[in-house]
């Protein structure tokens, strides 16, 4: 057993090792932080989605912004899509599974607001169609998801891939990565 969770903490640690060492996905943490940081001088929000797992993932990051990260501070204005089951059920039973995201964001978003869609696969329809309708809306598309990225990849305005297929491994990197521009939005915005 011992091995098994030594092997667990070392595939982890690798994944992040790998964002590290990746120019290119530093950079696109640093873009998505910046773009984030502006949304949010211009009065805008974010709103993030995702299931299971990357549901939870998604009112994580949302509460670190409305409440607080690293200090006290004033809230930032953030909605988890993934929280309300009354529109979760009624959107899910009128119109379908697929539309519970994308009919909130119809219902919720403005122009420059900020859309952090979650999905290991980079697939999940609900996103995917959460994805379309905010760019509709001119919102801004980041995706979280797996090496692949999934359709998610060509669909985002910014898509941060971790590199690996491993589900456990993604989600534990994609909450690194949220908490890594929580960080930077609260310092920018309150230090700065």
């Amino acid at each position: 057993m011992i091995n098994f969770i030594e092997q667990q903490i070392k595939e982890s640690s690798d994944i992040k090792k790998a964002i590290y060492t990746d120019l290119k996905l530093v950079k696109l943490i640093k873009k998505v932080s910046k773009k984030t940081i502006k949304a949010y001088k211009n009065g805008n929000k974010t709103l993030i989605a995702g299931n299971g797992g990357s549901a939870g993932d998604a009112q994580h990051i949302s509460a670190e912004f409305v409440g607080r990260f690293a200090f006290d501070r004033d809230p930032l204005p953030s909605i988890a899509l993934t929280t309300d089951s009354s529109i979760l059920t009624a959107v899910g039973n009128d119109y379908g599974y697929k539309d519970i995201f994308a009919r909130q964001i119809e219902a919720n978003g403005i122009k420059g607001d900020i859309f952090i869609a979650i999905s290991t696969s980079g697939n999940s329809k609900n996103i995917i169609k959460a994805i379309k309708r905010a760019k509709l809306k001119g919102i801004i598309t980041v995706g979280l998801t797996n090496s692949n990225g999934g359709k998610m990849k060509d669909l985002s305005d910014y898509c941060i891939c971790v590199p690996s297929e491993n589900t456990a491994r993604v989600q534990e990197a994609h909450i690194m990565i949220g908490h890594i521009i929580c960080a930077i939005v609260e310092e920018k915005l309150f230090v700065e």
